[in-house]
């Protein structure tokens, strides 16, 4: 199987702003980072993969929706499409299922029993990894300095197995359960105790996949208020 670095120069190429750079130094501007997904372990179903895009890769990709024109007017802040996406987005979702079966294959088949005999967990559950398309609807949001959006659980009209790309900038985003009884998306589940916020840091570049409970019964959000952008004691601007 092809590596992570031949898959992304597929999607977007190769920069030609960077072609009269020696060669060493083109290879490292151009280069994605095999993929390193990490398990946020206190919600089920929440992945997060660091550097997943590069610098390079990640300015590729804002001039390819740029170049779409939805952002013409400074009071358009967000896109949406359904079905009919842009050569660049299926592209994008297809390197998002070859990073994750790159993960699982080369650690331990999806689903594996592990030596206890339960299951290791599984950054997609099969049926979504495998389903035509993976994704067929997009979301593009333009973020302002001081901007953010409000906690909420993605609509129930949109099916389970998401993704969010981060680019060029970084910033904390939260995660808090949705109460119990506080919404009819919450089926009958076991009794959890009373979690306060969860913050994951989404660095530029970087992909995060929810499914199931962190999908269904977590709600997220960019909290702009003073000391919610907090990370090792730092505030990200």
């Amino acid at each position: 199987m092809e590596n992570h670095e031949e898959l992304l120069r597929e999607v977007f190429g190769e920069s030609s702003d960077s072609e009269d750079l020696d060669p060493q130094t083109k290879h490292h501007q151009t280069r994605d980072p095999i993929p390193s997904w990490e398990q946020i372990k206190e919600i089920n179903g929440l992945w997060l993969c660091r550097g997943f895009l590069s610098p390079q890769h990640q300015s590729s990709l804002v001039s390819a929706v740029l170049n779409e024109g939805w952002f013409k007017e400074d009071s358009h802040n967000q896109a949406m499409r359904f079905g009919d996406l842009p050569a660049w987005a299926i592209e994008l979702s297809s390197s998002i299922r070859d990073a994750v079966f790159l993960e699982d294959h080369v650690s331990e088949p999806i689903n594996s029993v592990t030596s206890n005999g339960g299951t290791k967990p599984c950054i997609l559950p099969s049926n979504l990894l495998w389903r035509e398309p993976l994704f067929d609807q997009l979301i593009v949001n333009v973020y302002h300095p001081g901007e953010g959006i409000c906690a909420h659980v993605d609509l129930m009209r949109f099916e389970d197995g998401i993704g969010i790309l981060s680019l060029e900038s970084s910033c904390v985003m939260h995660f808090t359960r949705v109460e119990e009884g506080g919404s009819d998306i919450v089926e009958h589940h076991e009794n959890h105790p009373l979690t306060t916020k969860v913050p994951v840091l989404l660095t530029a570049g970087s992909l995060v996949i929810m499914s199931r409970e962190a999908r269904y019964l977590w709600k997220h959000e960019i909290n702009r208020k003073p000391g919610f952008q907090m990370w090792e004691g730092q505030e990200l601007m």
